[in-house]
């Protein structure tokens, strides 16, 4: 029987909390990591334990470098186990993951998932490269990495918040001598990657060139852009890809895969002073050399690797780490392109990693020795290849997206590598998008083209079956033979048809909680187990992970908000109604038209319309606290920073027309919405979930 103790993972031992504290301010308790955290809640079944079983006797426990590069080099772990956020709650919490830490294989947990989770407590100081390289690892989602110049500290990627990395460098300088930090590199535009900077560095520091703040070429529109439009509904979407109010415990949320999870405190932005433009690109900064090997849309829209040619070390970004990434995220995104992500590894394979003696990444942990080094390069770079082409492959063949889940399976030469395993991706999903970037989301039969929608469907499904006391009967039949998506299948029918029918709902998430057991990638079982949590006890309070701070709103484009607000136009209360507004920002020097014609608010830059109905001119320092709620546009009009030439009337047109998204709306029938949004003045509603851009 595969032991997980004895793999070494005594190497960090933590005091068990049994509070579970959720990124969003919810607290659920779980003391007991045996029992249930929810009284409907189901033990795992036979069938859910043959096939935990089944999957330790087929997997390769046998290699266990893994647990050897984890642990190797460490140098010393804090005291605590909470970092503390300022404004008073828990923003991290490595000690409510202590259960897995332990001699016991949870049948709830699929082994692999286990064996994942066990390998990222990982906590405290680690040694990349004597001397030269080091890590601070379980702070947060990802790691932040230092590299030792001739005068202070060159950070690589300062974490979420601003306590978590503030707390990893008064670590390392407790521990290795305190040095300043002259540089840090965002490696590219997820928040886990920059928004600890405030953590390390002064904002005066970067503005006088003091410190360098090095990012990949389009970071800055990336950052703030790839998540705005449809922001709201990602936030939602996170308690399922991310459990984020999921209990941290064996039924519940165990691990992120690239790390336990995300922090909760301030997420900052302070605007890089140099960009990497081109795609290799050399730079010395404070001693030390650096080649830059930019690599845009791969794992995110800007991203960039690194090699330190004087120490062969290879920074991986997060384009190579211990686990197959997502071309499609759950929470909502655009869809990757797994065939350029695969030649940006080749790329860096034959450029560097023929010679690297150490790679090391912003998640996961590293690898020593040029063999090892090309292993996981290859492995990687042939299972995001393998991914791309043998789902096309098999899509020219007459498989659709939605069969393709079904059939698309890695060969067994990369099953056998666990840097080919799906943790963060999964198969199924990442398998339909393949298809969904290149043929679409319809599969060419007319039926589905412009399907029902499920509410309108589900009752003639469930009229059709014999009514809901056979539906239930049968579901009840398939869960007990472990066909849970077959019941799944019939008894989402039921739910959607019958909202208010808590038997089905319960069984049903019966169902997805067993499915979710079984599964190896976390985004699809805090997904399947999400829903069990919602159709049990509805949507929970703070479903939603804080929004972000002021640096997101200051750093979002004039444009991007103009844009954003044509989101929230209701267009049926703005029918019929037409204005047109030109808007001065003359800090900046813009200058846009805004523009209401065919219940459609468009914009844009660089023009002023002649008969415009009204002109607003404004400062864009002062527009910011409009974006971000704290001061409201009346407010602006009557301080007098807000000068208006012509007719209000659009304005106050305009304030009655927005939709203030819900972050509390339902996705699963008669779970009950919850209004969770935090209600702004007039013109502001933060789009940017915290969240929902690191990964």
């Amino acid at each position: 029987m595969f032991s997980f103790k004895s793999v070494g993972l005594s190497m960090v031992m933590l005091a068990l909390t049994v509070t579970c504290f959720a990124a969003g301010g919810g607290k659920i308790v779980t003391s007991d990591p045996s029992k249930h955290f929810d009284p409907k809640g189901k033990m795992p079944s036979e069938y859910t334990v043959k096939f935990q079983d089944a999957q330790r006797k087929a997997l390769p426990f046998e290699d266990k470098r893994d647990f050897d590069e984890a642990k190797k080099g460490f140098i010393a772990a804090p005291q605590y186990k909470q970092i503390m956020a300022e404004a008073g709650h828990v923003a991290w919490d490595m000690g409510s993951y202590e259960f897995l830490l332990t001699d016991k294989e949870y049948d709830t947990i699929h082994p692999s998932l286990q064996r994942q989770a066990v390998l990222n407590m990982a906590y405290g100081l680690y040694e990349v490269l004597p001397g030269k390289i080091y890590q601070v690892r379980g702070y947060d989602l990802a790691n932040i990495s230092f590299i030792k110049g001739d005068t202070g500290w060159i950070i690589f990627d300062p974490l979420t918040a601003k306590e978590t990395a503030r707390a990893a460098l008064k670590f390392i300088n407790e521990q290795l001598g305190e040095r300043p930090v002259v540089a840090v590199v965002y490696s590219h535009s997820h928040a886990d990657h920059f928004g600890g900077v405030r953590g390390v560095v002064e904002e005066a520091d970067v503005q006088s060139g003091k410190v360098k703040v090095i990012a990949p070429v389009g970071f800055m529109d990336h950052a703030v852009a790839e998540n705005v439009y449809a922001g709201n509904a990602m936030s939602r979407r996170l308690f399922y890809q991310y459990g984020v109010l999921l209990p941290r415990s064996p039924f519940g949320h165990v691990d992120q895969s690239i790390g336990k999870n995300t922090a909760a405190g301030n997420l900052g932005l302070i605007p890089p002073n140099v960009i990497v433009e081109k795609d290799f690109e050399e730079m010395t900064v404070d001693g030390v050399k650096m080649i830059f090997q930019n690599t845009p849309g791969t794992e995110a829209p800007a991203e960039m690797n690194t090699y330190f040619p004087a120490m062969k070390a290879f920074w991986a970004a997060e384009n190579i780490t211990g686990t197959v990434h997502n071309i499609y995220t759950l929470r909502g995104a655009l869809v990757r392109d797994a065939l350029a992500w695969s030649k940006g590894i080749n790329a860096a394979l034959y450029h560097f990693g023929t010679e690297a003696q150490v790679m090391f990444a912003s998640h996961s942990w590293p690898r020593w020795g040029n063999d090892r080094i090309q292993e996981v390069m290859r492995s990687q770079r042939d299972i995001y290849a393998n991914l791309n082409n043998d789902v096309l492959h098999l899509a020219n063949q007459g498989v659709t997206i939605n069969e393709i889940h079904n059939v698309y399976h890695p060969p067994k030469s990369l099953q056998n590598q666990w840097s080919a395993h799906s943790y963060h991706g999964s198969e199924e999903h990442n398998s339909r998008a393949v298809i969904n970037r290149y043929l679409g989301y319809w599969d060419a039969n007319p039926a589905t083209l412009i399907p029902l929608s499920p509410r309108d469907s589900a009752p003639l499904y469930v009229e059709m079956m014999g009514g809901s006391a056979k539906i239930i009967a049968k579901g009840k039949e398939l869960y007990d033979q472990g066909k849970y998506r077959h019941a799944v299948e019939i008894l989402n029918k039921l739910v959607f048809a019958e909202p208010d029918n808590q038997p089905a709902k319960d069984l049903l998430a019966d169902g997805y909680e067993q499915i979710g057991y079984q599964k190896e990638s976390p985004s699809v079982r805090n997904s399947f187990l999400a829903g069990a949590f919602e159709l049990r006890n509805g949507i929970p309070q703070g479903a939603s992970p804080k929004t972000s701070g002021p640096d997101m709103i200051r750093a979002m484009s004039t444009e991007l908000w103009l844009d954003f607000l044509g989101i929230r136009l209701d267009s049926k209360k703005a029918d019929g109604v037409e204005f047109t507004i030109n808007l001065m920002t003359p800090d900046n020097g813009e200058e846009y038209v805004v523009e209401l014609s065919n219940a459609t608010l468009t914009n844009i830059k660089g023009f002023q319309a002649k008969d415009a109905d009204l002109t607003v001119t404004i400062n864009r320092s002062d527009l910011e606290q409009t974006m971000m709620g704290a001061v409201s546009m009346d407010e602006q009009i009557k301080s007098g920073k807000a000068k208006l030439a012509g007719d209000r009337k659009p304005i106050d047109q305009l304030k009655a027309m927005l939709v203030q998204f819900d972050l509390g709306f339902e996705i699963l029938p008669g779970t009950g919405a919850k209004d969770l949004t935090p209600k702004k003045n007039d013109f502001a509603q933060e789009p940017l979930p915290i969240d929902a851009i690191t990964d």
